[in-house]
């Protein structure tokens, strides 16, 4: 196997677990290894493949708030290549790996399908168009859980079919966030595949075990003034909701405001409350708050970026400059740096086995 692996002595040991907290880590392996960063968002895929020590030789988003974003982050110089359905493959730079959250489309016609001419509205085709066209090694593909039960499982029975008929061998799990060094609840499932012509028939890959919890104090640290009391209209609004036909005498404000760190999910109807961990960060989802120093608090932008994986260096970058309805959609779409970081790292270790 060519971009043999290049491993820091000191990286953790393969089976060894890693106690620490994502925001602040600098561990990183290097290899040669060259990707591009599809359905990018706001990069946090591409943060857990440079982790491991790649290289991200472009990008594709069509969202432009979210791309302004990006270049916040890594620069202004990156390479947009725009639309992946609209892209000219022989334009690309040759590259290793997809790193790709694609969106969960409707599979209308399942069973009717006669070829990759049929599915050109279907971002996961235009997807692996570019895997054929740039014969590319290997791949991981994010998208949410309920894609294992969409069209009662056929739509993922589909989409592995393809995968398989476009040479590769996937593996695919769904994994929660909170596993994996951040502590947000947030499963989704991830697709790993191999070209098949790497590997032998008996290649094996297993998805990364879960690492220890961390807490939640350490990422709800925001000192922005996000305190959300008596002053402000929306608390009103906040004990009208406490007192629906839901919640009415299920919650004392006063009780609440005891337990530092909790984390309220002011849903449609019913109030959820977590300790120690932050319900799935979503896209319209703004009504996470969280008590602190017997004060009620809105989750930030940057909280949420912090939740997401994203290094602290990165969140503050953005903390101000992009306004926190985009900050809490993007990070409501992004991926989990964390959990990439050690599907990547895994998929490494995995392949250094069958090294040729």
């Amino acid at each position: 196997m060519t971009n043999a692996l290049k491993v820091k002595k000191n990286i953790i040991d393969d089976d060894e677990h890693v106690n620490f907290s994502f925001k602040n880590s600098q561990i990183k392996i290097e290899n040669n290894f060259k990707f591009i960063d599809f359905c990018a968002g706001i990069g946090a895929g591409r943060l857990g493949l440079e982790k491991n020590g790649l290289t991200c030789v472009g990008f594709s988003e069509i969202d432009k708030q979210a791309e302004k974003t990006y270049r916040k982050f890594f620069g202004a110089d990156e390479i947009n290549y725009g639309d992946l359905m609209k892209i000219d493959t022989s334009q690309l730079p040759d590259f290793d790996i997809m790193i790709a959250g694609f969106p969960c489309q409707t599979f209308s016609v399942i069973g009717q399908r006669k070829g990759m001419q049929d599915e050109r509205g279907q971002i996961i085709y235009g997807l692996i168009k570019i895997m054929r066209d740039k014969n590319l090694k290997y791949f991981i593909l994010e998208n949410v859980k309920g894609l294992t039960n969409h069209d009662n499982g056929n739509s993922l029975k589909v989409i592995l079919s393809e995968l398989d008929k476009a040479g590769y061998k996937v593996f695919s799990e769904v994994l929660n966030s909170i596993d994996y060094g951040v502590p947000q609840m947030r499963e989704r499932i991830y697709f790993v595949g191999v070209r098949k012509d790497l590997i032998p028939e008996n290649f094996t890959f297993s998805f990364p075990v879960k690492q220890p919890r961390v807490n939640v104090k350490d990422y709800l640290v925001d000192d922005v003034d996000l305190h959300f009391d008596k002053k402000k209209e929306v608390y009103s609004t906040f004990l009208k909701y406490l007192n629906n036909k839901y919640n009415i005498d299920k919650f004392s404000v006063k009780d609440l405001l005891k337990r530092d760190f909790l984390v309220l999910d002011t849903r449609q109807s019913d109030l959820r409350l977590y300790d120690n961990r932050v319900p799935t960060l979503r896209t319209g989802r703004h009504g996470i708050l969280y008590v602190r120093n017997g004060k009620f608090r809105q989750l930030s932008g940057y909280e949420s970026l912090l939740l997401q994986g994203f290094p602290e260096e990165l969140a503050k970058k953005v903390k101000g400059s992009v306004e926190e309805i985009h900050l809490l959609r993007q990070t409501g779409n992004a991926m989990t740096v964390s959990t990439i970081y050690f599907i990547v790292k895994e998929l490494f270790n995995s392949l250094k086995k069958y090294e040729k």
